[in-house]
């Protein structure tokens, strides 16, 4: 695609006109203004100066294949890894591949979705370069009932990524998001296909906040957080493969022992642990207090001094102190 090349050409740093860009890739230089206000619109910052051409506003280090793979490779790891610079969502890349043309473990990463997805069908807001958009699949040779608890491992596994990289201990929030200052940071979608007891097929798609733009930010309709808030100068190569080794060994964890290790660790970083929650589906709203999860991934919710657990799908947990 003619975007991507004209943003590896900026990502070198220096300025270029229309015209030379132009002249490079076979193009009028009205066709090159139109692709850059398109790039602008993906969340790059993109300036103009009469005379030198454009350049970008900050230095642009793009996701790279082979890096991320020399990082695993280190630590012992061997993933296929595919990097994008645009794509619809790494999770539909990889479900279109089910089930011949995928193995456990297959890595998708973006540089921008045009149809990033979040749970119960919202947009993620993906602006291009800044974040991290990583899906990954996973054969559940049990069945779907083997999925059960799977989100918290991933939530798990995105905590242990950024804790080793930054230093921070990030929040827990049940049933998909991660949380830092009571903002949210990431989230997860996994979605299924198969049947309950015969061999099935996870994607499990994260939305990590590294560096939010300001044109990105306007759009988002909940409170947010980024990395680099609290933490200045992220290699996001690194940070996929710090993530992606995280991930395997929590999913790992889960196959062999469910959540049965894990639980204590996330009612030490559940952001609502012991505090007054409300439940929210499309016909009610439940409210109580939250006492963290069970061994299948469940909400412990006291109602009336009675523990209920609440599953997710249709539901939403807000705090309600």
């Amino acid at each position: 695609m003619l975007r991507e090349q004209i943003l590896k050409v900026l990502s070198q740093g220096q300025f270029i006109s229309g015209e030379e860009l132009g002249q490079q890739f076979g193009v009028t230089r009205a066709a090159i203004a139109k692709h850059v206000k398109a790039i602008q619109e993906m969340g790059v910052d993109i300036y103009s100066v009469r005379g030198k051409g454009y350049k970008l506003s900050q230095p642009l280090t793009l996701l790279d294949k082979q890096v991320i793979e020399q990082h695993l490779k280190a630590n012992g790891m061997i993933h296929s890894v595919d990097c994008h610079a645009i794509i619809d969502s790494t999770n539909s890349f990889l479900m279109r591949k089910i089930p011949n043309n995928v193995k456990h473990g297959d890595v998708c990463l973006s540089e921008y979705q045009s149809d990033g997805r979040g749970r119960r069908g919202r947009q993620w807001v993906s602006p291009f370069g800044s974040h991290l958009y990583l899906s990954m699949y996973c054969a559940l040779e049990q069945g779907l009932n083997s999925a059960m608890g799977l989100s918290v491992a991933v939530a798990l596994a995105i905590h242990d990524a950024v804790r080793e990289i930054t230093g921070i201990d990030v929040e827990l929030k049940w049933p998909n998001d991660i949380y830092w200052q009571g903002k949210k940071l990431a989230g997860i979608l996994i979605e299924l296909e198969g049947q309950p007891l015969e061999p099935s097929h996870a994607v499990i798609g994260i939305g990590l906040n590294i560096n939010m733009p300001e044109q990105s930010a306007e759009l988002i309709d909940q409170p947010w957080s980024a990395i680099n808030q609290f933490y200045r100068g992220v290699d996001r190569n690194l940070m996929a493969a710090k993530l992606i080794q995280c991930l395997d060994n929590r999913i790992e964890e889960h196959s062999q022992r469910g959540l049965t290790d894990m639980l204590s660790l996330w009612q030490k970083y559940d952001c609502f642990i012991n505090q007054p929650v409300k439940i929210i589906s499309a016909h009610k709203e439940t409210t109580g207090i939250c006492r963290g999860i069970d061994s299948n991934g469940a909400l412990q919710l006291e109602v009336n001094g009675v523990v209920q657990s609440i599953y997710g799908g249709e539901v939403s947990l807000r705090g309600n102190g």
